[in-house]
């Protein structure tokens, strides 16, 4: 394909043309102030009240218009899916293409983009346009500022539960970093190109030798002063509520001495559940994320700073997303008030 284009001007023209946008928007963001950046792509909420609210559509709702597979493993895409569908047709050629007009450039010399940002960058400004075309731009509180003006390594760490906080995380961190995502993603159309273009570590879970080089690429990256991005469930939850975290990502933080940054993201799940492979509904006034203050990892154990992230993070998601364990033992806790009450006014 890319031969091709050489050979033909008409699409050497197009091409030029649709490099050009992503180009304009790296140039215009270069001159703009964080402060200025964050007003103008986040809607700022200051008291989300999406957190108190149940967007999961009911499967009558949902209307599936196609199946895919059946019983656990069944797929479907419905009326809003299809659209969804379409803007991913119309928007990922271009970016399949600035990337690799991107990767050509910085493979001529290796110093011209060393850590990748810019290629990086093209995937930024697919999500953002992907997202406000599909109408699932997300609202915003809590350290803005602070995480796009962020100067020094660290490592954010958000809860899973949808292939959307993928585009979400990528317009919310504005300097650049590096995931760290399972192996298996490198095979994705646009995603996986992305991954490998930008040198971002891929981990496979069940291989030892694998999660040993994930560390040593970790930590090198952090040592470069770049920020790594990591999802500690290791998978993504299928009902959108906050599961047990896996080991090994936070001793990244402290032997590099970072702190770690945690990002709360609601209702993803709802908007794009597991068994669509596209969004079933518009995200406008139901996705949020919340970024939360730094943790300090000086002195503290691995097991505290789970106990710590996890704190962060459900004390801005929606109780839908509790973990069951969590619910009930609120529940409990609130029967055992209300008997004390009741024997009290006895």
């Amino acid at each position: 394909l890319l031969r091709y284009w050489q050979r033909n001007k008409m699409y050497r023209m197009l091409g030029g043309l649709l490099f050009s946008i992503p180009l304009l928007a790296i140039s215009v963001d270069c001159f703009i102030t964080p402060t200025e950046t964050t007003l103008r792509h986040l809607y700022v909420s200051n008291t989300p009240d999406v957190l108190n609210e149940n967007f999961t559509l009911p499967p009558e709702e949902v209307n599936p218009l196609i199946r895919f597979g059946d019983g656990n493993k069944e797929k479907i895409i419905n009326a809003f899916g299809l659209y969804t569908l379409v803007v991913s047709i119309m928007t990922g050629p271009i970016w399949i293409l600035a990337m690799a007009i991107v990767e050509k450039i910085c493979n001529i010399n290796e110093n011209l983009d060393p850590n990748r940002a810019i290629f990086d960058y093209t995937g930024k400004i697919w999500s953002r346009v992907w997202l406000t075309m599909t109408c699932s731009y997300p609202s915003f509180s809590g350290e803005i500022d602070s995480i796009r003006d962020r100067q020094g390594p660290c490592l954010y760490v958000a809860n899973h539960a949808s292939w959307l906080d993928i585009p979400i995380i990528c317009i919310v961190i504005d300097p650049v970093f590096k995931f760290i995502a399972k192996s298996e993603l490198a095979k994705v159309p646009c995603i996986g190109q992305q991954l490998k273009g930008g040198k971002h570590i891929l981990i496979d879970r069940d291989d030892r030798r694998s999660q040993l080089r994930t560390f040593r690429e970790g930590i090198s990256w952090l040592k470069k002063g770049v920020p790594l991005m990591a999802f500690p469930e290791g998978a993504r939850s299928k009902d959108g509520k906050l599961m047990d975290f896996k080991g090994g990502i936070f001793s990244m933080a402290t032997k590099a001495k970072v702190p770690i940054v945690p990002i709360s993201l609601s209702h993803t799940h709802a908007v794009m559940p597991a068994n669509s492979l596209f969004p079933v509904q518009s995200g406008d006034g139901k996705l949020h994320v919340h970024i939360h203050k730094p943790i300090d990892t000086n002195g503290k154990t691995d097991e505290e700073l789970i106990n710590l992230v996890k704190q962060a993070l459900l004390s801005q998601m929606p109780r839908e997303q509790y973990p069951l364990e969590l619910l009930a033992s609120e529940e409990s806790i609130e029967q055992l008030q209300s008997e004390t009450i009741q024997e009290k006014k006895l």
